[in-house]
């Protein structure tokens, strides 16, 4: 563009040069080998322009003449990178696409027509080629290529990281994502790495460390806005962690941590839970009843309305029932409402109250725990065992109550970070979807989701049938270990079609004896010889159930002199 426009101003200044030169008429008189000459100045400033332009043509002619190997060397080896780059994205695409072939057809070409050192996305190409065809260790040189390459070496980093992931192999995970967390603090999938693996490791001050550095690289305005909500909830979590393990050693910092981390994340329940609980350690019982009542009216939870009804030591259980029942009170027709009143009232004796407040929860939610209630308060008021046993039954073909799930892992009680990806805040208070599917999923107390993680494996039902031979497992809660269960050896199954050629088999043979018995002269007269049996009519016997039936010294036995009869 500034060309362009220097071009013009040239022209112009040209043009107004020739018009003023135009306007003012005169002669120019010069001697040249002996002979005068008189030209016109118009003609004279022409010439002198076109000799300043010959001058400049014949030079732009030598110039590029002189420097035409250059040139033509230039051009090729544009013309070279051209086509490696157009090689390279054609094999990016491939690889993005799964082909593998094409992929490695690409990256040689690429390599041929680029130099490695100067693009570095050959190395990535190279890396996706062998992702693909599952060699691990040329992927695992490639990425180590790429650590040593200052433009490349968060790229290695990663893809180490994901390898050593998906290799099961956690501490060395962790130490790549650690070294791209500390290069580069604003990498997501590195600091939450980290943080993962401090919290499972009891590290909650490590862990609000990394938060502070991450803090310092998210943008003001809008930009940084989902950052910074991700990083403050992921703050709060931290600070329920720490307030919840210092709650029996260290009340002050206990309840600093908890109420900083209710103020942060009012909607976070274990946060609210933990600072309600350290409101009523301390002697503030109405104020941590305040705080459990604004969390029960926003979503009612049986920990929320646990810690409230005990939260006074000292009560009775008539107490406890006017409590329970003025929380009721604050979500009516909510089952966890119901439910709260029920136990409330069984505890104190109100069983009429209880049976009433357990079929509201059975006609809103008919789930396990409201079964369980049932049978409780029927053994209590009735002591019928028949009627406690039928309660029981339905409570295991129920669904089940929602819990604290997190990656298929349920847990008896909310933990910072899932045990199996190391995902902050991965637990939600949900029916377990192997509940719902009819698998059962490991069950993990409190002291499981503390220091190194255990692989954990997902359970069969015991009561479905498999017909396969592999072994099924199930987690021990108590030992906190995979105990290998081996399946019942199945019975062979003839398959149909041997089934009915055996059947088809059997009706020939038949057939063949008839035809035989038929054409014999001797047997039809032995046959004609025998008298004919007279039938006894068939009599039904109406058998009692637990009737062990005819003894077998009073059975009819066969008789020795009667003879063998086909028919």
């Amino acid at each position: 563009m500034i060309r362009v426009i220097l071009f013009l101003v040239v022209v112009a200044a040209l043009g107004l040069g020739f018009g003023w030169l135009a306007d003012r008429p005169g002669d120019l008189v010069f001697t040249f080998a002996g002979e005068r000459h008189n030209i016109s100045l118009m003609t004279a400033a022409s010439m002198v322009v076109a000799a300043i332009a010959c001058a400049m043509l014949l030079w732009w002619i030598v110039k590029n003449l002189v420097r035409s190997p250059y040139i033509l060397q230039r051009h090729f080896r544009a013309r070279k990178r051209d086509r490696g780059y157009q090689s390279l994205s054609t094999g990016l695409i491939a690889a993005g696409a799964g082909d593998a072939e094409a992929a490695r057809r690409m990256s040689k070409q690429a390599s041929k027509l680029l130099s490695v050192d100067q693009e570095p996305l050959i190395r990535l190409l190279d890396a996706q080629t062998a992702l693909l065809e599952g060699r691990k260790e040329d992927l695992r040189r490639y990425f180590e290529e790429m650590i040593a390459d200052p433009e490349t070496k968060l790229l290695g980093l990663r893809g180490l990281y994901l390898e050593a992931s998906r290799e099961g192999v956690q501490e060395a995970a962790f130490q790549y994502a650690q070294e791209a967390s500390t290069m580069a603090p604003q990498l997501e999938w590195a600091s939450n790495a980290v943080l993962g693996h401090k919290v499972l490791q009891g590290d909650v001050q490590g862990a609000l460390r990394v938060l502070e550095a991450r803090k310092a690289t998210i943008p003001y305005g809008k930009d940084g806005k989902t950052a910074r909500d991700m990083l403050k909830r992921n703050r709060a979590v931290l600070l329920t962690a720490q307030a919840m393990k210092s709650f029996d050693t260290d009340a002050a910092a206990s309840r600093e941590a908890a109420t900083e981390a209710y103020k942060l994340e009012p909607e976070l329940i274990p946060a609210a839970l933990i600072a309600a609980r350290c409101y009523l350690r301390d002697g503030h019982i109405r104020k941590g009843n305040r705080l459990l009542e604004t969390v029960w009216k926003r979503e009612p939870h049986p920990e929320i309305a646990d810690a409230y009804i005990h939260g006074r030591p000292g009560d009775t259980a008539l107490d406890r029932l006017k409590k329970a029942r003025h929380l009721a009170s604050l979500r009516n027709h909510h089952v966890e409402a119901a439910l709260v009143v029920a136990r409330a009232a069984l505890d104190a004796g109100e069983l009429k109250l209880a049976r009433e407040s357990a079929e509201a929860a059975l006609k809103s939610a008919p789930r396990e725990s409201a079964y369980l209630l049932m049978a409780d308060i029927e053994e209590a008021q009735t002591g019928d065992q028949g009627r406690v046993r039928e309660w029981l039954a339905q409570a295991v073909k129920a669904s089940r109550d929602p819990a604290w799930t997190a990656d298929g892992v349920v847990s008896a009680q909310w933990a910072p970070a899932s045990p199996v990806t190391g995902r902050l805040n991965a637990f939600e208070w949900k029916v377990p979807l192997t509940a719902m599917t009819g698998d059962a999923a490991p069950v993990l107390d409190g002291n499981d989701l503390e220091g190194e993680f255990l692989p954990v494996s997902y359970v069969r039902n015991e009561a479905e049938d498999y017909s396969t031979d592999e072994p099924a497992f199930r987690f021990d809660t108590d030992d906190a270990e995979i105990i290998s269960v081996e399946p019942e050896p199945q019975k062979p199954v003839a398959p149909k079609v041997e089934a009915q050629k055996a059947k088809s088999d059997l009706l020939k043979a038949k057939v063949t004896i008839l035809d035989e018995v038929t054409d014999n002269p001797a047997l039809q007269a032995a046959q004609r010889k025998q008298p004919e049996k007279t039938e006894k009519p068939d009599i039904q016997h109406n058998l009692i159930v637990d009737d062990p039936g005819v003894p077998a010294d009073t059975k009819e036995q066969p008789r020795k002199d009667e003879k063998f009869r086909l028919f």
